[in-house]
């Protein structure tokens, strides 16, 4: 590896050595405070340099790894969402976790990043499964962490066992590609089915069968979406939110790298199994989404439909659908966030409020909270002024111009369904309740940090949904090296 390969992958290497940094520093000196400022200070120098390595040109580390604006898009985001992640962890582990040993978690959440920030820069199958399973493990660690309750030890065990049964399928289906195309890059893929006979292309085609169902799992859309709700709700809310955002949004720019330089457009049958995909996950997310009464499982079965309308995008056009698909998942980032953030900020310590009950009156009793919470909830309905209708509306517009109308109606009527338990919720904070729901009780100061943090976030959904275009024209910007 030479000395530019080394700067242009600095990020990703200050983090992993900030990781073993703060290991050290807790194998030293046991300090909640301390190993979480640690981390801060790690991901925000990961953050920083991003921007002082990259130079807007796509950079080759072999087959590997391509280091261009569209990874360094990703990474941001993803890096930006681990610091905001931390910030709330520490809310809910000073609140929910009364042993002692507090530290670990933050060496796990950084091992998480730096797996996904190392997946949204592979442009070769064993790259992308080695960072694919760091993410993974660490994720085993962080669900089950608050290990004296029943939820994250079942949920953590679940997401094991599927996460497990998800890589066999990737490993399978890439040994099927291998073994006909005698590659895995990515791009090698497109090259090499132009010249296969029609047995050899049915083995390439049931290899990237597998590989969807593995990619499927993981990226909990239907009909693989059956571990979601159970560990959203059995995992802490920062971890439920990590899952949501980095984690998937890593896989959905793998996916991106695939469909584009993979050229899977031009296998027909692969594109039916994903527009088939898409259909069950709006459908069934939406749902299943009516009949809960916990709030954490309804924001579970909701990101089985948003991520179906990302699969939208992707599917309905080769020239927009990744920019659209790129962009709204920017948004839901955002919304996501803000969403378990609150849940965290509202919970007090006998348990977490997730259940809908828990939020009626909200409105009269913090009418700060519950405002950011209406607007995180209406931007997740793709109501107009929100981020959440910006995305859908860009959505449309790849939807539309592919022609892919049973794909666009589906999306329609499933966002319709989905504003009912939306503002159900809405509705529910605004009846009055006499009782006191407290805050979580931790130093004034990072209460003080989250509240900023939720404020932030709400002005974000608002100001994307009022004055888009300055993202869209940089997501726009991040595939001219990927085509």
């Amino acid at each position: 590896m030479s000395e530019r390969d080394i700067l242009r992958i600095l990020p990703m290497m200050i983090l992993a050595g900030g990781t073993i940094l703060t290991m050290l520093l807790v194998a030293i000196k046991r300090n909640h405070k301390l190993t979480f400022i640690s981390t801060l200070t790690v991901l925000a120098f990961s953050f920083i340099s991003l921007f002082r390595t990259n130079n807007g040109l796509p950079h080759s580390i072999g087959d590997l790894l391509l280091i261009d604006r569209f990874g360094t898009y990703y990474q941001a985001i993803i890096l930006l969402a681990a610091f905001l992640v931390s910030v709330f962890s520490y809310i809910s582990i000073q609140n929910f976790f009364p042993e002692k040993r507090k530290e670990e978690y933050y060496l796990l959440l950084m091992i998480a990043t730096l797996g996904a920030g190392m997946m949204v820069i592979s442009t070769h199958f064993i790259s992308f499964f080695v960072s694919l399973e760091v993410l993974s493990v660490s994720l085993y660690g962080l669900i089950s962490y608050y290990r004296e309750r029943t939820k994250p030890i079942e949920a953590g065990l679940k997401y094991l066992i599927i996460a497990a049964m998800s890589s066999a399928f990737l490993l399978f289906g890439m040994a099927l590609v291998y073994a006909i195309s005698g590659n895995m890059a990515f791009h090698n893929l497109a090259d090499t089915v132009t010249h296969l006979n029609t047995p050899s292309l049915l083995m390439v085609t049931a290899g990237l069968g597998l590989m969807i169902v593995g990619i499927g799992f993981k990226l909990a859309v239907a009909p693989f979406h059956m571990w979601t709700p159970d560990v959203y709700e059995g995992a802490s809310s920062p971890v439920s939110a990590f899952i949501a955002s980095a984690s998937k949004g890593a896989m959905v720019a793998v996916l991106i790298r695939i469909f584009v330089m993979a050229d899977l457009y031009h296998f027909n049958k692969i594109m039916e199994v994903f527009v088939a995909i898409a259909v069950l996950s709006m459908l069934i997310g939406n749902l299943l989404a009516l009949v809960q009464k916990n709030v954490k499982r309804i924001l579970a079965y909701s990101s089985i439909a948003h991520f179906g309308y990302t699969l939208v995008a992707l599917v309905s056009s080769r020239e927009i659908g990744p920019q659209a698909a790129t962009f709204y998942v920017t948004t839901y980032f955002v919304t996501i966030l803000a969403a378990f953030g609150l849940i965290t900020l509202i919970s007090h310590s006998d348990r977490e409020a997730s259940h809908i009950k828990d939020y009626k009156g909200l409105f009269w009793r913090k009418p700060f909270l519950s405002a950011v919470f209406s607007i995180v909830l209406l931007s997740l309905a793709g109501i107009p002024l929100t981020a959440g209708f910006m995305g859908k509306y860009f959505i449309l517009t790849a939807g539309v111009g592919g022609a892919s109308w049973l794909l666009v109606f589906v999306l329609v009527l499933s966002s319709v369904i989905g504003l009912y338990y939306y503002l159900r919720i809405i509705a529910t904070m605004m009846k009055r309740k006499k009782e006191k729901v407290p805050l979580a009780r931790v130093f004034l100061v990072f209460s003080a940090s989250g509240i900023f943090v939720l404020a932030v976030l709400g002005v974000l959904i608002v100001w994307l949904g009022v004055y888009p275009t300055w993202l869209m024209d940089l997501v726009n910007s991040l595939f001219i090296t990927v085509y």
